[in-house]
């Protein structure tokens, strides 16, 4: 059932060539003014141009919360994927660099606990007698839990970044930018960007309190905030890529942590090249592999080690996890495109839901999220959790609010999902296997209701044509370095017809090509991942990024495509 998507060109303003980005080259003015960018201070990165620290709400009392506890016992409660582990590592090395006394972190293992603050990962804590309990990504839906560590005496400290229900819980501190009425500038920080502003302004009160440069600790970790903010997949608004550029940049100098250092090696990356997308495609899902089927806190020890040699072990061993990870993964796949397949492809519910009880809980939203892919509307996948239990996982389409639908469903009937919680694009959920199909049929109904102009097409929005003059390795290397591109601030996308030249299977699916632009011109490499299949013939619409393909030390330009479609116009 796999559809060719229709291409269409982003809008781009007129002003992208007369205002203050008209400095720029006329075609990199163009991609950042259809991005929004208005003027040129939103391209610049610089530190200084952050959100101030002292805007985000109760910063001051979170603070003052932690100075009273630099002498006791203090545990950071993660979450199990990307974002969780980089917050944890971050605020375990600034407490520790901080001089505070005692620091340690707990996570539970989602299998065991579930997600969040729950009432029996506090118990846990608890037994290692602490004097504060701070979550990191983590925290605003645990009513449940900051009340168990209310009643064991226990003050919780929430950071966070989802967004909040109706009721919050009764912590001493609770600092998320997706509070009601929040006045910070950039409501897109992840987990790790949430951490980080704290810290930050802890490091500003302990220097005014006489300890030397205790303000540039935070900044010693913006490689560890750079991987969680992309590996969340959070908009890139301006504040987000002054932390994700900053963060690149320490990496490339070599200051990044051993992990990164080691994680990037084992994915055949080099560190003085990096850029976000092996953070979001190389990096991450080998850590994410461990807190999907094991335990993150694997992650975490890399993240915190020191020692490059045991960083690479620990980078090893997530290697081995991440493997295992795509051999499941690719048998759920099949299986759920298979179901999808099966279904009429010109009468596809609003919003699918996919469950079979073979599934394995920690993929699910990889699933979700590939199923997404091939049908262009919004994805629920369900793995049993036990005891009668479905643990589900959803993924979004523009125009559409994950978890304002599941918001929606829940009050249609409140008997439908036990929990739920997460963001625009992504959310997770608990339902009784016994109402999958009661629940499926209302989440479609609701997404009928509440969106009814709903675009299900799948569109590839394009930057349009690139002209043959720019398909050189001088512009790609431009684009290249233009970035951070991530979430809310795509990376370019071109649109075009090409002759194919040369084609050839590589792997087990992927298509490597020449091709010549239609109009005339030099051939170039181009690669389909994920694409093989019968040759096509004649002139073919290519969408595709122009990147930087490096090979035993020499560098081409190279078209990656993101879809190859037939114009039926004639001969080869």
């Amino acid at each position: 059932m796999k559809l060719v998507r229709p291409v269409i060109t982003r809008p781009i303003p007129d002003t992208a060539v007369t205002g203050e980005l008209s400095d720029l080259d006329p075609l990199q003015a163009r991609v950042f003014a259809a991005r929004g960018v208005k003027v040129a201070l939103e391209l610049d990165y610089r530190l200084q141009h952050l959100a101030p620290i002292s805007s985000l709400d109760n910063i001051d009392a979170a603070v003052k919360l932690l100075l009273a506890r630099r002498d006791e016992r203090i545990i950071v409660i993660g979450d199990f994927d990307v974002d969780g582990a980089t917050s944890t590592a971050l605020v375990l090395r600034c407490l520790r660099d901080f001089d505070f006394a005692d620091v340690d972190y707990l996570v539970p293992n989602r299998f065991e606990f579930g997600y969040g603050l729950t009432p029996e990962i506090v118990r846990v804590a608890a037994t290692r007698s602490p004097s504060l309990l701070i979550t990191v990504d983590n925290g605003v839906s645990s009513i449940a839990g900051v009340e168990e560590a209310t009643a064991l005496g226990i003050p919780v400290l929430i950071t966070d970044h989802h967004l909040p229900g109706n009721d919050l819980p009764a912590a001493e501190v609770i600092v998320n930018p997706n509070l009601t009425g929040s006045r910070f500038a950039s409501r897109h920080l992840a987990g790790v960007g949430v951490a980080f502003y704290l810290m930050a302004a802890l490091g500003k009160a302990l220097e005014q309190q006489g300890c030397a440069a205790a303000t540039r600790i935070p900044a010693r970790y913006l490689d560890l905030v750079a991987l969680g903010t992309v590996a969340d997949v959070v908009p890139l608004d301006h504040n987000n890529r002054i932390l994700v550029q900053q963060g690149l940049e320490r990496i490339r100098a070599g200051q990044c942590v051993c992990g990164i250092r080691a994680l990037l090696h084992q994915a055949g990356r080099q560190p003085s090249r990096t850029v976000s997308s092996d953070l979001g495609f190389a990096v991450g899902p080998r850590i994410n592999a461990a807190g999907r089927l094991e335990d993150i806190s694997v992650g975490i020890e890399c993240l915190l080690s020191d020692d490059a040699d045991t960083a690479a072990k620990y980078a090893e061993q997530l290697d081995r996890i991440n493997s295992k990870r795509r051999e499941i993964e690719s048998t759920m796949r099949e299986q759920a495109f298979a179901y999808v397949d099966g279904m009429d492809a010109h009468n596809l519910p609003p919003c699918v839901s996919v469950y079979d009880k073979t599934w394995h809980q920690g993929i699910v939203g990889l699933i979700a999220a590939r199923v997404r892919e091939r049908c262009y509307r919004p994805v629920i996948a369900f793995a049993q959790q036990g005891d009668g239990l479905l643990k589900g996982s959803a993924r979004s389409i523009a125009g559409v609010h994950i978890r304002d639908l599941l918001e929606a469903v829940n009050s249609v009937d409140p008997d439908l999902i036990i929990t739920f919680g997460g963001h625009a694009m992504a959310a997770g959920l608990t339902i009784a296997e016994e109402r999958f199909t009661a629940f499926a049929d209302c989440a479609a109904a609701q997404i009928g209701r509440l969106y009814p102009d709903a675009d299900f097409s799948g569109a590839i929005v394009t930057d349009g044509n690139l002209p043959n003059a720019q398909m050189n390795l001088d512009f790609a290397r431009s684009l290249r370095d233009a970035g951070p591109w991530g979430s809310g601030f795509p990376e370019p996308l071109w649109s075009g017809d090409f002759k194919i030249v040369e084609s050839r299977t590589v792997g087990e699916s992927h298509l490597r090509m020449r091709v010549r632009p239609a109009t005339g011109g030099d051939a170039i490499d181009a690669i389909a991942f994920n694409q093989a299949g019968p040759v096509h013939r004649g002139v073919v619409q290519l969408a595709y990024r122009l990147d930087v393909n490096e090979f035993r030390g020499v560098e081409r330009p190279q078209l990656v495509v993101e879809q190859i479609a037939s114009l039926q116009r004639g001969g080869a």
